[in-house]
């Protein structure tokens, strides 16, 4: 067993090594993702249910506190109000860029190139979503529906140095049924 003097000294190092670590690779989906995640999924429905496309996602701060949530808002004919916009804009706005830096997004869908690109630009942190744009292009494309008039890239295409994880495969069915209500056929 160490002394208590090394303990405390290693520890602000171990901190540092393993924020850079978590900068460097994702890591997997936890069950405290896991509920922030079904919360953006009730945020989807809700959305939904309201006439618009199912999209929802909240912003947790380092110590776990939802700070902002929302969902899409497009269906009065503003493309750009995506929940993760709507999010980037809060951040800016009521945090610091070190608070921004050690948050977490969640998201039902994987960020669209415009939603990541401004995650990047305001230096928001981790991200974390249900279903990935492959998925929902995939799903639209077996439906017969319209492609989206963006391409779906993935998150760290758009924005390399972002920690992305996702999909949440337990959320797989869920999501797609609230897409199939909105874009099938």
């Amino acid at each position: 067993m160490p002394p208590p003097w090394f303990t405390s000294v290693l520890e602000p190092i171990t901190c540092a090594a393993t924020t850079r670590l978590r900068r460097l690779r994702a890591v997997s989906i936890s069950a405290d993702d896991l509920i922030h995640l079904r919360r953006c999924a009730d945020l989807a429905r809700i959305a939904l249910q309201g006439g618009d496309e199912p999209f929802g996602s909240l912003l947790v701060d380092d110590r776990g506190a939802v700070r902002f949530e929302d969902h899409n808002r497009v269906k009065d004919g503003d493309a750009t109000r995506h929940p993760e916009f709507a999010i980037a804009r809060w951040a800016v706005a009521n945090m610091t860029p070190p608070q921004r830096a050690s948050s977490t997004v969640y998201t039902s869908g994987e960020h669209c190139p415009m939603c990541a690109a401004a995650h990047a630009w305001v230096g928001l942190g981790r991200i974390a979503y249900a279903v990935s744009a492959a998925q929902l292009t995939q799903w639209r494309q077996d439906w017969g529906a319209p492609r989206s008039p963006v391409a779906a890239l993935p998150i760290t295409r758009v924005a390399p140095g972002t920690v992305v994880d996702g999909p949440a495969p337990e959320l797989a069915v869920t999501m797609k049924a609230l897409y199939q209500k909105a874009f099938g056929r």
